[in-house]
C-alpha cells in the first residue's frame, strides 16, 4: 500500500481508503453485517488503513460496524474519518430530501451544522466507533442556515479537546473553504470525482494543490458503474438509490461501457481488472490523495486494495485520457 500525507496535516492515510456508505446499508439496498466486518478486517490486512464513514449512512449502522469490526485492533494502526452535518432527527437547518431508513420507516433528513448539534454528533459518533478520537471529522454538506464559521468554532474546540486529530470538509468550494480555514486550517476536503464526473478540476482542485490541502475522491467507481459489470439492463435491489442517477441511465450505461471497452485491454495487460485500473488512474490524477472505494464482502476489499499494485507510465495514462476525452460520456 502507499500511505500519503494528507494536505499539510500530521494525519497519514492509505491512498485507497475504505469507502463505509454501502455497509451502512441505505440508499444501496441491504448490507450483510457479518460481511461488512469481514471487508473492513481483510482491508486493514492489506494494508488499507483508513476508513470512511459518516453518522447518516445507515442512521448510525455504518458506524457501528466499523467500531465492531476495528475491536482488537490497535488504534494507533488505523485512521477513522467520520463526519458531521446531516441529522435524520429533527427539523432544524436546511431540509435536504425525504428517504427511508434501513427499516424502511420514512425520515427527512437535514443538512444541520449548528454548534451544539456538533458536539452532540461527535459524542454519538465516539461511542457508535467505540474509539476516544476521530482522526479526520468532516462537515459532510454545507449547511446555508448556520454560518461557517460557527460549525468551525465547535470543531476547533473539539480539537482542543483531543476529540478529534484534523479538520476536513466535504462537497464544499473554494470560497467555502476559504471561510472555514479563517477559523482553523482544513486538512482536505472530500468531493466526488471519476473519469467521468471531474467538475472539480476546473476550479477546486487547483486551488488544493496550491494551498496543499489534501483531496478524497468519493465514487471513484461512479458507484460501481466504471468496474464495467452494469449493463443497461442491470437489476438493482430494492431500496438501491443508483437507478436514479444520471451516470446510470441506459444510454449513459452503454456510452461508459463502450468507454471502457477501450481500455479494458490495458487493465488485462496488467493483469489487473478494470476496476484496479480506474482506482490507479484516480489516484495518479494531480490533487488527488485517496481514493474512495467501498467493500461489502472480503474478495471486494482485496480486488479494491490489489488496486495500489497497478502501474501506469505517463504514456498509459495519455493512452486513457486521450479516449477519456474523445468519447462523450455525459
Amino acid at each position: 500500500m502507499e500511505y500519503r500525507q494528507l494536505g499539510q496535516s500530521d494525519l497519514k492515510v492509505s491512498a485507497i481508503t475504505f469507502g463505509a456508505w454501502a455497509i451502512g446499508g441505505w440508499m444501496w439496498g441491504g448490507a450483510e453485517r457479518k460481511d461488512a466486518k469481514e471487508a473492513i478486517r481483510t482491508s486493514i490486512d492489506q494494508g488499507v488503513t483508513s476508513i470512511d464513514t459518516a453518522p447518516i449512512y445507515g442512521q448510525g449502522t455504518s458506524e457501528e460496524i466499523v467500531g465492531e469490526a476495528l475491536e482488537g485492533v490497535s488504534r494507533d494502526k488505523v485512521q477513522i474519518l467520520t463526519k458531521f452535518g446531516l441529522t435524520w432527527e429533527g427539523s432544524k437547518g436546511q431540509f435536504y430530501f425525504s428517504s427511508k431508513d434501513n427499516s424502511g420507516k420514512d425520515i427527512n433528513i437535514h443538512k444541520y451544522a449548528g454548534k451544539e448539534n456538533i458536539i452532540r454528533e461527535c459524542e454519538d459518533s465516539l461511542r457508535r466507533l467505540r474509539t476516544d478520537y476521530i482522526d479526520l471529522y468532516q462537515i459532510h454538506w454545507a449547511d446555508e442556515t448556520t454560518p461557517i464559521e460557527e460549525s468551525f468554532e465547535a470543531v476547533l474546540r473539539l480539537k482542543e479537546q483531543g476529540k478529534i486529530r484534523e479538520a476536513g470538509v466535504c462537497n464544499y468550494d473554494k470560497g467555502q473553504m476559504q471561510r472555514a480555514e479563517n477559523v482553523l486550517p482544513m486538512a482536505s476536503n472530500q468531493v466526488p470525482f471519476s473519469m467521468v464526473e471531474r467538475n472539480i478540476e476546473k476550479e477546486l482542485t487547483p486551488y488544493c494543490i496550491e494551498h496543499r490541502k489534501g483531496i478524497l475522491a468519493y465514487s471513484p467507481l461512479q458507484r460501481g458503474i466504471l468496474t464495467g459489470k452494469i449493463k443497461p439492463d442491470h437489476k438493482f435491489e430494492d431500496g438501491d438509490h443508483r437507478p436514479g442517477t444520471k451516470f446510470y441511465q441506459p444510454d449513459n450505461i452503454a456510452r461508459i461501457n463502450a468507454f471502457l471497452g477501450l481500455i479494458k485491454p490495458l487493465a488485462e495487460s496488467k493483469n489487473a481488472t478494470l476496476a484496479q485500473l480506474v482506482l490507479r488512474w484516480t489516484i495518479e490524477r494531480p490533487g488527488v490523495t485517496v481514493a474512495l472505494a467501498g467493500a461489502r464482502n472480503a474478495d471486494q476489499a482485496i480486488q479494491n486494495a490489489k488496486a495500489i499494485d497497478v502501474k501506469l507510465a505517463p504514456e498509459e495514462i495519455d493512452f486513457i485520457n486521450k479516449h477519456l476525452y474523445a468519447v462523450s460520456l455525459i
